[in-house]
């Protein structure tokens, strides 16, 4: 019986291991719907995703569903924006990356899912006025918040293509309630 007890502890990391795993195995793995969600709660479908297992990380094939969006010509650039309130403008990250994401670090997803918004009274494109969805995974599904970024640093290649540009330290909080389109899921 003693024997048992200095088991327990090796069990219990076995079990939290193998539910950790599941969460990451469920969330990463398979098609699943890009959905951005309103501040009520109104779910925009945007694309599809397609997860493939490798090694500790999961490959990721991302769609966007361009025909929900509206093309508009801002700032001698053509841009694909859902309307509403706001206009929220997709703007894919534009150099080459490793399109991979693990349970710990959704950031390659998150530069593929930047969009910029913009008041339809104001005049041409503010790339200041970026959206970075900050994900984790959430059981089955990938849940991510808006933050503010200036996507002006995206205006030249990093020197590193493997190593996300936006870090934390690039990264603001946003006021939720002034912006339409503050939550993602991907399930």
């Amino acid at each position: 019986m003693a024997g048992l007890y200095r088991l327990q502890p090796i069990l219990m990391t076995l079990l939290l291991t193998c539910i950790s795993f599941n969460s990451f195995a469920d969330a990463l793995i398979g098609k699943k719907q890009v959905l951005l969600v309103d501040k009520k709660g109104q779910e925009v479908l945007v694309g599809d995703i397609t997860f493939s297992p490798e090694g500790e990380h999961s490959r990721y094939k991302l769609h966007m569903n361009h025909d929900k969006f509206k093309d508009f010509f801002l700032s001698m650039k053509e841009m694909k924006c859902l309307e509403g309130p706001e206009l929220w403008c997709h703007l894919a990250y534009p150099y080459q990356q490793p399109h991979k994401v693990s349970s710990g670090d959704m950031s390659w997803l998150s530069h593929d899912l930047l969009f910029m918004f913009k008041k339809k009274k104001d005049f041409g494109a503010n790339f200041w006025n970026g959206i970075y969805y900050d994900m984790r995974i959430d059981g089955e599904s990938i849940r991510g918040e808006a933050q503010a970024i200036d996507l002006n640093v995206l205006a030249s290649p990093p020197d590193d293509l493997n190593t996300p540009p936006i870090g934390i330290g690039e990264r603001d909080e946003i006021d939720r309630n002034q912006r339409w389109l503050p939550d993602l899921i991907i399930r």
